[in-house]
């Protein structure tokens, strides 16, 4: 919004020492990302700026790592491993998620505080707890080191953002229509497939992708109840860190930026496309 005509020294002052504050609170998130990613295009094994490099020489920068991470068989099995968990763990967590959201947003829902608060717990709980417990868990019925048991808990860890986007979105859910298409004969499984999903889908869809990318980039749970044929693109490259420094990880990291960047902007997509349904403005 552009600074009224209006506005005083003052203002003025404010308007444009908000805009230099934000710039450079975004700039200190994203430095990390920023230098990370030109580093993985650095033809010399280090993790350092080269003359080269900084002097803008095309002798100074190469694909040589992105060209080794598609050749290394262990980064592909740990890619193949990150898709199919966090796809099996979204699928589980997106289906789990928007039942307890259905049952929650119902007024007469005994005990809802207490049952939202327990849905939620792992967002709260610290990780390397969680971790822990799991492997205990697991490890007493045998699904330690399997990928079932890495599924069951990086679902556990997805289930928090679908219930709370899906809750969100039924804040303002009008369930009028459902009782309207009861009475004209609609039985439940037709009012919720026909007249509730198509309406709360945008939400769904959002807390599905936040469980995607909870999944796919977390590595401490990984460390606790994945096995050696289980290990996934962050556990691998937390392996990589520990035993072997590489400039790969680098590439991997930028890959990975990539990927939760085109995820995020679906995210967005969906996001405005349904305040157009509702008749808002996309803001």
């Amino acid at each position: 919004m552009a600074i009224p005509t209006y506005a005083g020294k003052l203002e003025r002052s404010w308007y444009y020492s908000y805009r230099v504050i934000c710039a450079l609170i975004f700039l200190f998130l994203i430095g990390p990302i920023l230098i990370i990613i030109p580093l993985s295009f650095n033809v010399q094994p280090y993790f350092t700026f080269t003359p080269e490099m900084l002097s803008l020489d095309p002798a100074g920068y190469s694909l040589r790592w992105y060209e080794e991470f598609f050749a290394s068989e262990e980064w592909m099995r740990s890619i193949k491993n990150s898709f199919f968990v966090a796809i099996c763990s979204t699928i589980i967590a997106t289906s789990l998620g928007t039942l307890a959201a259905l049952g929650l947003s119902r007024p007469e829902m005994p005990y809802r505080a207490l049952l939202m608060s327990i849905l939620i717990s792992p967002m709260i709980v610290p990780l390397i707890i969680s971790a822990a417990g799991m492997f205990f868990f697991y490890s007493s019925i045998n699904l330690a080191g399997t990928f079932l048991g890495l599924i069951l808990a990086h679902t556990a860890l997805g289930i928090p953002f679908v219930v709370i986007t899906v809750t969100a979105t039924l804040s303002g859910f009008d369930y009028s229509l459902t009782r309207a298409a009861a009475a004209l004969g609609a039985n439940p499984r037709t009012v919720f497939f026909k007249i509730m999903l198509p309406l709360v889908t945008p939400g769904v869809i959002s807390g599905a992708l936040f469980a995607f990318i909870t999944s796919f980039d977390e590595v401490v749970v990984a460390i606790f109840v994945a096995g050696p044929e289980q290990r996934t693109i962050p556990l691998q490259m937390w392996g990589g860190i520990r035993e072997q420094i590489s400039p790969t990880i680098l590439a991997v990291a930028t890959l990975l930026v990539i990927i939760s960047i085109m995820l995020l902007t679906f995210l967005e997509l969906i996001r405005r496309r349904s305040e157009r349904q509702r008749g808002l403005a996309p803001g």
